[in-house]
């Protein structure tokens, strides 16, 4: 121990809509934390998402416990307002971030005493309870062999797309057909021979996005999302899994919407390279100048020095994020309860839940004697 560590009852691990989420219900209760964040500022991580993004959900379902999202209930924000609106919450509520840390490890206190110590190279914090909130999209995932391919050729990982002016001249490879596989699919076809691979996993039956139909249909949706399809009900007990896994149906932009742009869909995937160009799993190669790799994020619990705290599938191990270590929690990630629990529209609701656990904790360590009185809100 030395004397630069510094000690909080409550220490979340992430600044997104989860972690700020966290810090408003401890706030409310008046029991101390610190939020440790990555970004440089507060919501970066959406404004560095590409510049057409949009969210799927309309405003009336953008805003965190205590601050309705800024726009018309059914104007759909891009990705600089959320990063925006995340700071100007954490602002309105006084919430402390502490922005530009990275943390590298998670590690029982040791020498006898409970809680655990949290580090930044060589920073150091100690907490009773620690909430890691760092999210489901942590590390890009892009397949081995891409490394083979011929130098010519632009790679990108959606994670470092922008926009179409980042590409050389020439046909686009699109590696991928999820939310961000289709919508970059369809943007790049507007300004170069785009090629989409890989099958999606449905699609809505009808556009309600962007749509009249939003108004009508979208309670709907939303409602299933956070109360049918939960670890409570059998089909989302079913659904969690998959979920998890990556992928879901397209909103947005659909299978015919893609058609109508121009975009060459194969359902083969991109599975290997040969003379240096992409090999789709039906043998054919594609002539390409550039590949997105629409392909998704591994998650990244490395740093989590505790055992049995992760499971076999890489996802914590935790009951609606209550992790099986006495004092530490987690959230933001897919199906925590339900569907909406990696979305802003379900962040509130799993942070109240966990930080009631925090709330019941205290109050047990109090009436044992382990607390001041004053310690246990």
């Amino acid at each position: 121990m030395t004397d630069t560590t510094e000690r909080v009852e409550t220490l979340i691990i992430g600044g997104g809509q989860a972690g700020l989420a966290a810090g408003y219900h401890l706030s409310k209760r008046g029991m101390p934390f610190q939020i440790l964040d990555a970004d440089e500022r507060i919501g970066d991580h959406w404004r560095e998402r590409w510049d057409s993004l949009r969210l799927y959900s309309p405003a009336r379902s953008d805003g965190l416990p205590g601050m309705p999202f800024p726009l018309p209930a059914y104007a759909y924000p891009n990705g600089r307002q959320m990063g925006d609106y995340l700071a100007d919450y954490a602002a309105r509520f006084h919430l402390p971030v502490r922005s530009g840390v990275r943390v590298d490890g998670l590690r029982p206190a040791g020498g006898g005493r409970s809680g655990y110590v949290v580090t930044d190279g060589d920073r150091r914090w100690e907490a009773d309870q620690v909430i890691v909130a760092t999210g489901a999209f942590q590390r890009p995932s892009v397949p081995d062999f891409a490394g083979q391919l011929d130098p010519r050729i632009r790679q990108l990982h959606s994670s470092e797309y922008r926009r179409p002016s980042q590409l050389q001249p020439g046909p686009v490879l699109v590696v991928g057909v999820s939310h961000s596989g289709a919508d970059i699919a369809f943007e790049t076809a507007a300004t170069h021979p785009t090629i989409l691979s890989g099958r999606s996993h449905g699609q809505l039956p009808f556009a309600v996005i962007d749509t009249w139909r939003a108004r009508i249909v979208w309670p709907i949706v939303a409602f299933a999302a956070a109360h049918l399809l939960t670890i409570r009900t059998p089909i989302g007990r079913k659904l969690g899994p998959e979920l998890r896994k990556g992928g879901g149906p397209l909103l947005r932009v659909r299978l015919p919407d893609l058609d109508r742009a121009g975009v060459d869909r194969r359902e083969a995937r991109t599975v290997a390279v040969e003379g240096g160009k992409p090999k789709l799993a039906d043998g054919q190669t594609v002539d390409v100048a550039n590949v997105i790799w629409c392909t998704g994020f591994r998650q990244n619990y490395d740093w989590i020095d505790l055992p049995d705290v992760v499971g076999d599938d890489g996802w914590p191990r935790e009951a609606r994020g209550v992790a099986p270590a006495a004092g530490l929690y987690f959230l933001g990630i897919p199906f925590t309860y339900a569907f909406t629990s990696m979305l802003v529209a379900g962040a509130g609701r799993d942070a109240a839940y966990v930080v009631d656990r925090i709330a019941e904790r205290a109050r047990t360590a109090a009436r044992a004697g382990v607390l001041a009185p004053a310690e246990a809100r």
